[in-house]
């Protein structure tokens, strides 16, 4: 069988899209960041994953010991819209990848659980993730 050249198998790798300023995850592995990237070219966004870090970050930064709901009120600026941009990277990264960025979404939903309180009345949106059925502070 003839070897393939160089050059050819350098083609099929994979090449983002476009260039961008790539925002650090901390916290995660070089190969994790990489996994990370090719999942917010081929399904989300540039830094999705960065920027839904960064609003837990902020939010979990005010002052209190439960998260103050009068902050942020828009839709898609709210930190359980951060957790889900989460969730939807967490579908389509590779195993090894998914269990290190894991890790860290463990400690934010740890903080996160801390911080809010059982919503009983918000039952209908715990289909699309249990963040959603925890109410914050007014």
């Amino acid at each position: 069988m003839p070897r393939r050249r160089p050059k050819a198998v350098r083609a099929e790798r994979w090449r983002p899209r476009w260039q961008y300023p790539v925002l650090r995850v901390p916290g995660v592995s070089a190969r994790t960041r990489a996994a990370i990237r090719r999942v917010e070219d081929q399904e989300m966004w540039p830094n999705a994953v960065a920027h839904a870090l960064s609003r837990f970050e902020w939010a979990f930064k005010q002052p209190g010991r439960y998260l103050n709901a009068s902050e942020v009120c828009s839709p898609g600026i709210e930190v359980e819209d951060a957790r889900d941009d989460l969730e939807w990277a967490m579908l389509h990264l590779p195993p090894g990848a998914k269990r290190d960025l894991g890790r860290l979404i463990t400690r934010i939903d740890e903080e996160f659980e801390r911080r809010t309180l059982p919503e009983p009345n918000n039952i209908e949106w715990a289909m699309s993730g249990w963040w959603w059925t925890r109410m914050r502070e007014r």
